[in-house]
């Protein structure tokens, strides 16, 4: 006895998810028919990709995780930190002066030359003495450290378009 279900008819127009896929009854090969890029059904083998090509490493690391990077950068840290704290310390130096130490600040120092005006003019010359260092700290200990960089970046780019 068959029931709705099982008929024929609803098999053929409701396939179940758990049967093969069966090819339709209209499509037949020919010889000259070019199969589509993409498959048709997800179950089908997929085909590899072709490995790529193994590279040859290079005998340096990529710039980002060089350690000469990370010299250059404590290196500029250092020289930055410097130059600023030099600056910014004497001028808070006498801010300080100024705030707690009033009777230092309005006592003279010769002709009526208060010391809290000599102390502020003298911000200037730190001031300068602060680029000067900073200066000094580039040509002595980052400026050789980032032409060593350069040299070996330009090195790198001449191996890369010689392959």
């Amino acid at each position: 006895m068959q029931d709705a279900f099982s008929s024929p008819e609803y098999q053929t127009r409701h396939p179940s998810p758990y049967d093969p896929p069966r090819p339709p009854p209209y499509s037949s090969p020919s010889p000259h028919h070019t199969s589509p890029s993409h498959l048709t059904y997800p179950w089908q083998p997929q085909p590899q990709p072709p490995e790529p090509a193994r590279r040859r490493q290079p005998r340096h690391h990529a710039l980002g995780r060089h350690s000469d990077i990370r010299v250059l950068r404590g290196a500029y840290r250092r020289q930055r930190r410097v130059a600023t704290l030099t600056a910014l310390g004497y001028f808070t130096l006498f801010l300080l002066l100024s705030a707690f130490a009033p009777g230092l600040m309005t006592s003279e120092v010769s002709g009526g030359l208060p010391t809290g005006l000599l102390l502020g003019l003298l911000q200037v010359p730190v001031t300068c003495l602060a680029i000067g260092l900073y200066e000094y700290t580039a040509r002595r200990s980052v400026d050789p450290i980032a032409d060593r960089i350069r040299r070996q970046t330009q090195l790198d780019a001449k191996r890369e378009a010689t392959r």
